[in-house]
């Protein structure tokens, strides 16, 4: 049963719309827009009904907080008011509304409209997660690719990813970083690390795949692949309007290999000039990498790499993502044995 709420300090209109809508929707009556936003803590909502003219807090400005914050922008939202002049209906849909509906209403027209409502944000919601999920599933085959290229690191990818959302988690859980992490859309953040690696691409097979220690100059053909990665999408993101799953790829790729000192590269910057993309995916990346066998070393135990992680907090790594990492370090160990190298 979907859920909807009314917003309306009259109590009569309140009553009256929650009346009609009962029994098809879960229907929450709420006097004011205060009331919503404490109730939206808890509950997300499939539809709002907004009153314009409310004391303390009208319409216009609980639609302008709903499209500002965004965990709540993508609800639908419908005026349910006395007012029918155009400069009001214009001012409304500039802001975000979805339809006007007006009071006094025909409750078996409100319940006719929110049902239309509904159901075309149903099919809109379905039809971007189709989108969603053909974008996504072309970025995988696009690592999977890169990835096959370089013999030597097979899985890297796939539990890189997963070591970063177990981070993730973890940092959520403890609260750091996490009023930076809480602006974020996590379903385009994780999967955006699978491009980490795509300046890869640039670089010659004999190098990725060559069997023992790169010589010093190899080593530096190798480290411009964050140069490249970075460069690889912006060419796509100048040819669309993506602002959120191709931004947090072109972190991931330029800066995975930056470290807390300032001794990384390429850009050799330091501490939180690192985005937190790349200072999550340096641990996320070094863990693999040293629990890995190579051609030129054995792997190491899971508790030999998690005492150099932890010993090279403050230098290599950031200390308080090194801190979130040491108490979930075990869910890193079980994620590595469980996708194949």
């Amino acid at each position: 049963m979907k859920t909807i709420f009314i917003v309306d300090d009259n109590d009569t209109n309140l009553m009256a719309a929650k009346t009609a809508l009962d029994g098809i929707y879960k229907a929450y009556a709420l006097p004011s827009a205060a009331k919503m936003f404490k109730l939206a803590e808890k509950i997300m909502p499939d539809l709002i009904l907004l009153d314009i003219d409310m004391p303390e807090m009208d319409g216009f400005e609980a639609i302008k907080i709903l499209k500002e914050d965004k965990q709540l922008m993508s609800i639908p939202v419908v005026f349910l008011t006395a007012k029918n002049d155009e400069a009001t209906e214009m001012r409304g849909f500039e802001m975000g509304a979805l339809d006007f509906i007006n009071k006094p209403f025909s409750p078996p027209v409100l319940r006719k409209r929110i049902e239309m409502h509904i159901e075309t944000d149903k099919l809109i919601k379905e039809s971007q997660e189709a989108v969603r999920d053909i974008h996504y599933a072309t970025i995988s085959v696009i690592a999977d690719m890169v990835e096959s290229r370089d013999r030597i690191t097979g899985g890297h990818v796939e539990r890189t990813q997963a070591y970063l959302e177990i981070l993730v988690k973890e940092l959520i859980r403890c609260g750091i970083y996490a009023e930076e992490i809480a602006a974020y859309d996590l379903s385009l953040f994780l999967p955006s690390a699978q491009l980490h690696d795509v300046g890869k691409i640039s670089i010659s097979d004999l190098i990725l795949n060559k069997p023992g220690k790169l010589t010093d100059e190899e080593f530096e053909q190798i480290k411009t692949h964050c140069d490249h990665g970075e460069k690889t999408i912006d060419r796509i993101l100048s040819k669309t309007k993506d602002d959120g799953f191709l931004l947090h790829a072109k972190r991931f790729a330029g800066f995975h290999h930056e470290r807390w000192d300032g001794k990384g590269y390429p850009r050799k910057v330091s501490s939180l000039d690192i985005p937190l993309e790349g200072r999550l995916m340096a641990i996320a990346d070094v863990y693999d990498a040293l629990v890995s066998e190579r051609p030129y070393k054995k792997a190491f135990t899971h508790e030999q790499a998690t005492e150099i992680i932890k010993g090279e907090s403050g230098s290599h790594f950031d200390p308080k993502i090194v801190e979130a990492f040491l108490n979930i370090a075990e869910d890193f160990w079980a994620t590595s044995v469980s996708i194949e190298k």
